[in-house]
């Protein structure tokens, strides 16, 4: 059990959020790039300038950010977890017309409009790392419940994505995540990964596999790759986009553990500058939100000076 003080765990999670938001604005100008385009291109790619397959204004976010918004607010509409909200919650999202939407994310959102299912049959194909992407409000508003933290989690991605290494990278990321809440650092985060690798051998990252794509594999395989190999918040954002693929989806994964652990203040101010108000505004309120309620779920105070515990265990088998 590691414990740091509130402010430090606010600076944290505001971190972790923020940071999702920055690495999804900065990967977006160069999705689906090669690492070699994106030094023809750009050398070194480092400036939020939009742009992209999507044609994205600067700092602009795309649909990864986006669903972790729609989750943050079906849990502070509920005061805790429900799939119906959720889905409608989803639905609205999508009815918006977003700028994009994985084809996973879609497939699921159209199942619930047509015959009301909460939940994917198990699918060999839906390995991808939609599910992964908008956890984060999860892992913020269970701090300090462990049990509820993998349940919600594992309800959320079986929405859309049903399958064994979906489920484990994910609650991998937020097991990292709630670790690193709490000060934990980048030992307790690599201890994380290497429990998801026991179990699976197939998300070993070192030597680098080369691939970024969207398969949470290979998403995995390069957040990790990159957050463990750098020491500071820019350095790990600048070395996952510039291996391009689903770089607004690597970089939101690496900014979010990257901000976990630099916290806010790591995030270079630029960055953050560059973000919509309105998207800045929006996360702030959620993780106050979010805090709140688990703290309330835990019978904490939500003031005060005190220290915030969070306690980690092992990963479920899921085979």
């Amino acid at each position: 059990m590691t414990g740091v003080s509130r402010q430090e765990r606010r600076a944290r999670a505001l971190g972790a959020y923020l940071g999702f938001a920055v690495g999804d604005a900065l990967g977006a100008t160069v999705e689906f790039l090669s690492a070699q385009e994106i030094a023809e291109r750009y050398g070194t790619h480092r400036r939020m300038i939009g742009g992209g397959w999507l044609g994205l204004k600067p700092g602009q976010i795309t649909d990864d950010t986006e669903m972790c918004l729609a989750l943050g607010r079906a849990i502070l509409r509920c005061e805790g977890f429900a799939l119906p909200a959720m889905a409608e919650e989803l639905v609205r999202w999508y009815r918006s017309r977003p700028v994009d939407i994985g084809a996973t994310c879609l497939r699921g959102i159209r199942r619930y409009l047509s015959c009301g299912s909460l939940a994917a049959e198990r699918s060999r194909w839906d390995g991808g790392n939609g599910a992964c992407l908008r956890n984060l409000p999860v892992v913020l508003a269970t701090l300090g419940d462990e049990e509820s933290f993998r349940r919600w989690t594992v309800d959320q991605c079986h929405f859309t994505h049903n399958h064994p290494f979906s489920d484990a990278g994910t609650v991998t990321l937020g097991e990292m995540v709630r670790s690193l809440l709490a000060g934990g650092g980048i030992s307790e985060a690599r201890a994380a990964a290497g429990r998801l690798i026991a179990l699976h051998p197939v998300f070993a990252f070192d030597p680098y596999p080369v691939s970024a794509s969207g398969y949470v594999v290979d998403t995995l395989q390069t957040v990790f790759f990159t957050f463990f190999g750098t020491d500071s918040f820019s350095s790990c954002l600048i070395a996952t986009v510039n291996r391009g693929g689903d770089a607004d989806s690597t970089g939101a994964l690496a900014g979010m553990l990257a901000g976990a652990h630099y916290a806010i203040e790591g995030i270079p101010k630029g960055w953050l500058r560059k973000l919509n108000p309105k998207v800045a505004a929006e996360i702030e309120s959620q993780v106050d939100g979010l805090l709140t309620l688990a703290d309330s779920r835990m019978g904490r105070g939500a003031t005060g000076g005190g220290r915030a515990g969070v306690g980690e265990k092992g990963l479920p088998t899921v085979d």
